[in-house]
This record gives structure tokens, C-alpha cells and sequence, in this order.
């Protein structure tokens, strides 16, 4: 017999996904997710796991939550550990109590993980504590789908002067504010509603509690949103701190491999972008192909690594093979300052780096230490460019080019996670193809194309997609990129 765990992933932002969380998502075999649930979370599931899309839109349920609960039922009795991964927290208007009680109905082992709830952490990313000395000694969190409900005490909230936050109340913002004011609400009381809070569609909407609705029509908001009364909103300019970040409002997608993507994406999360990770490309270990030269590791002059993968990959095949490091006399030669720090953490100091992130650069820093009949490895991929090892040879330098992985169509899960997507990062011609094989040249031709390199942007152009490249062939250099491109679309 299987095992359930309800899951929350909080209100969007990936990063606020709890630790517990990812260590239960980590060992699932079946999920359930729908719409409220960030892109990314389904990348912290293994390959084999089966994903199953609920739905849940507005108006538009693809299942129905009785429909859920027998699936969730099913899954387990099949001996699946099932994860429902559900946007915010599990039990606040989230419908997992109900989940819940469907497996305790049928005696089926479950865990319920909590998640950081909207209501606060939304509120947060717009500016506005849910509480505040001297204005808001409590709040209360109401639904606002059943803004008729006669269980609902409008007198007694009209009276509160705490922060009354409403979830899912959009469709019905007229009659929250009309139940207010008819029972007593000042109409000057600050009121705000946000969308989609902690991700870069974020939008808020500041007003009274007379005035919100209209200001809210005009800008045109759409679910999901939460509506906020109180004084602690009149703070939301001083408190403000997310908005005010260089990249707020964008979604960037990483094209990368897992492995590679780390890195980038918190340096742009840290500008405030919302990253989105597709991992077109993955690594497939090739090591044996060292066994070739195994025996004369230490004949070789130079050896070259052009990418930080080549760097773990071979050094991976010293550890394994018991090779001692000290044997090599080579003089190593790296592209980039990521390939440099993958090397330097592997404690060897890099003799040459080339700057840019493409073989000419380290053809060109390199060539003046380059001598007739001297010995090169280069441990890269089987789809890297043969450049290095044909101008190298040219000199009169024996040279060996091993391939130590292949890389091959990532597995990508969520095919809808393009969707929201502002600018696309590709990396490498491989990127390029799969994201388009994928999701098809005219989906990528909507987003704003990016390439690090000539090579990339040149598979771009061959599939008549419009992209920018970077002037720096590096992460730095896009970071540059992107923060140009983004105050030019935004002026």
C-alpha cells in the first residue's frame, strides 16, 4: 500500500517552497498539481514520476474535487507515494481537508506538509504587513466566493478595525465592498486588491474601500487575486521592496540542464525576475571514452575544458579510476569564468581562461604557448564544435578530442510552462532545437530570444527567430543583456 502527502507550494515564488516540501516531492511517484501551482515545482520531481494536471481554472475544471479524491484514493491503493500539490497552504481554502478525509475514510496512510499561505506572503511582496502596531492588531481571512453567504457576520467585519483579507474574491469585489459599506464600513478605509502576488505578473490596485472596485475594472485584473481592507495598505509605498527590483515583471526561462542552471537563476532572482527552468538539455555520461587515453594521462602538455559539465565529467573519471592528480603535468586551459570555478574547485589553478564564452577566445589567449608536437586532450561533448582541435592541429600539436558525455533532449514536463514566459535564454545550438521541437518556432518566435553566443543565435536566425546576443559571452554578459533589453521594452 501506498502514501498521500498533501502538499502545499505557497502562493507562487518558487522560493518559498518549503525544505520539507521538496524532500517529499523528491520521492513521489504519482502527482496531482493544477493551475495555482508554480511551473518549477515539477521540476523537483524524478523522471519516471506520472503527473497528472487537475485543472481547478475559474469556471473550468478539467476534474471535479470528487473526481480528485477518488484519484488520489486510487493512486495510493495502487502502492504510488502520491503527492497533491496545491498552490499556498493545504487547509487554508485550499480543499485539502477534504482530501484528507477521503484517505481517512479508506484507512490510507497520509501527511499533510504545510505551505506558506497567500494571504501573508502576497500581502508582503506588495508592501503591505497584514499587521501593524498602532494600526491592525489582528486580521481576519475571509473566502470571497460566497460574498452572499448569510454565514458570514458582515457587522461584525464591518465593525473590525483589524485587516480583513479576502481569497478568490475577484468575481464578487462589488458585493464585498456593498456588504461593508451597507453594514457600517467608513468608505475612506484603505482597500488594495493584488494579482498574483510573488510572481512577475504581479500587479496591485490601491484605493478605498468606495473607490477599489472601479480603479480595479479599469486596470482589468484577473484572477487570481486577493483583496485587502485596512490601514496597514496605506504602507504599501513605504514597505514596497519586490516591486522596486530591476527585473520585477519578468519571467525568464533557463534552457539549461539542471546542473547548469542553479547559479544564473538566483543571480536573477536576486533582480527580482521570475525564473523559469526548462531543462531542454541533460547530461549523458560518456567516461569510457577516456579509457582510450587512460595510459597516457601523463604525456599530455595541455588539456582543455570548454565547459563546466567537461570539467566534472572528467575529473569524475580520475576519482573513479583512482588516477592521481599529481601525475598530470598538463598545463590546463579553460573557457569562461564558470569553467574556471569548476575547476579551481577541483583544486587545479587554470594556466589560460579565455574570457569569452566560444572557442575563438581560447584559440586566440592560448595559441603563444602552443608548440609543434606537443600533446592536447580535450574532454568535451560529442556535440561541441571541432574549432578547437582542427586549429590546434593546424599548428603541428598532436591532439586528442574525447568525447565524455553526450547531450541529449532534456525531459520536459510541463508542457504548458512556456506560457507566461517574457524572454527565453538559450545557451547552445542543442537548446535552441529541443525548445523547438518541443514547443515549436511559433511559440518561441512570441517571446523575446536571447543567445549567449553566435553559434546559438545563429541556430536562432536559421529558424527565422529574432533574438539579441549577448555582447559578452558569459552569464555576466546576459545579466547585462537582459537588464538593457527590459528598461527598453518597458520606456
Amino acid at each position: 500500500m501506498g502514501k498521500a502527502y498533501i502538499i502545499g507550494t505557497g502562493p507562487g515564488d518558487e522560493e518559498l517552497l518549503t525544505v520539507k516540501a521538496v524532500k517529499v516531492l523528491e520521492k513521489c511517484t504519482a502527482v496531482l498539481y493544477d493551475r495555482l501551482v508554480s511551473n518549477n515545482i515539477l521540476n523537483y520531481l524524478k523522471e519516471d514520476c506520472e503527473i497528472y494536471y487537475c485543472g481547478k481554472e475559474p469556471g473550468c475544471h478539467y476534474k471535479t474535487q470528487e473526481e480528485i479524491n477518488e484519484m488520489i484514493v486510487s493512486l495510493v491503493k495502487e502502492g504510488h507515494v502520491v503527492g497533491r500539490i496545491k498552490g499556498g497552504d493545504p487547509y487554508v481554502f485550499g480543499r485539502g481537508g477534504e482530501e484528507v478525509l477521503a484517505l481517512k475514510e479508506e484507512n490510507l496512510e497520509f501527511e499533510v506538509i504545510p505551505g506558506v499561505t497567500s494571504p501573508i506572503a502576497v500581502l508582503n511582496y506588495a508592501g503591505i504587513p497584514i499587521t501593524q502596531r498602532g494600526m491592525s492588531q489582528g486580521f481576519h481571512i475571509i473566502t470571497g466566493m460566497t460574498a452572499a453567504d448569510e454565514k458570514i457576520n458582515w457587522k461584525a467585519l464591518a465593525k473590525e478595525i483589524g485587516t480583513l483579507v479576502f481569497m478568490m474574491g475577484l468575481e464578487n469585489i462589488e458585493r464585498i465592498m456593498s456588504n461593508l459599506l451597507e453594514n457600517g464600513k467608513d468608505g475612506s478605509t484603505p482597500a488594495a486588491v493584488v494579482m498574483r502576488g510573488t510572481s512577475s505578473k504581479q500587479k496591485k490596485v490601491i484605493g478605498t474601500v468606495d473607490d477599489i472596485c472601479v480603479k480595479v475594472r479599469e486596470v482589468g485584473l484577473k484572477s487570481p487575486c486577493i483583496i485587502v481592507v485596512g490601514e496597514v495598505v496605506s504602507l504599501n509605498e513605504k514597505l514596497s521592496w519586490y516591486e522596486k527590483k530591476p527585473l520585477f515583471g519578468a519571467n525568464i526561462c533557463i534552457t539549461r540542464s539542471r546542473e547548469q542552471s542553479s547559479n544564473l537563476k538566483n543571480k536573477l532572482r536576486d533582480l527580482g525576475a521570475e525564473v523559469t527552468e526548462i531543462n531542454s538539455i541533460k547530461r549523458k555520461s560518456t567516461m569510457h571514452n577516456l579509457n582510450e587515453v587512460k595510459k597516457k594521462i601523463d604525456k599530455y602538455d595541455h588539456i582543455i575544458l570548454t565547459s563546466v559539465n567537461g570539467v566534472n565529467m572528467f575529473f569524475d573519471y580520475l576519482i573513479k579510476e583512482k588516477i592521481d592528480i599529481r601525475t598530470i603535468k598538463a598545463n590546463f586551459s579553460v573557457i569562461g569564468k564558470a569553467t574556471r570555478k569548476a575547476l579551481e574547485a577541483r583544486g587545479v589553478m587554470p594556466f589560460i581562461m579565455a574570457r569569452e564564452f566560444v572557442g575563438e577566445g581560447l584559440f586566440k589567449v592560448l595559441n603563444p604557448y602552443l608548440k609543434k608536437g606537443e600533446n592536447v586532450l580535450i574532454p568535451c561533448s560529442s556535440s561541441s564544435r571541432e574549432y578547437l582541435k582542427e586549429e590546434i592541429e593546424a599548428l603541428g600539436l598532436n591532439v586528442d578530442r574525447v568525447h565524455t558525455y553526450d547531450t541529449v533532449c532534456g525531459d520536459m514536463k510541463n508542457k504548458k510552462a512556456l506560457e507566461e514566459v517574457d524572454y527565453v535564454l538559450f545557451t547552445s545550438p542543442s537548446t535552441v532545437h529541443n525548445m523547438i521541437n518541443v514547443f515549436g518556432k511559433e511559440e518561441i518566435s512570441k517571446k523575446i530570444s536571447i543567445a549567449i553566443g553566435r553559434q546559438t543565435a545563429k541556430a536562432l536566425k536559421s529558424n527565422d527567430i529574432h533574438c539579441y546576443t549577448c555582447k559578452k559571452h558569459s552569464e555576466e554578459g546576459f545579466l547585462e543583456e537582459i537588464i538593457g533589453i527590459k528598461e527598453e521594452y518597458d520606456v
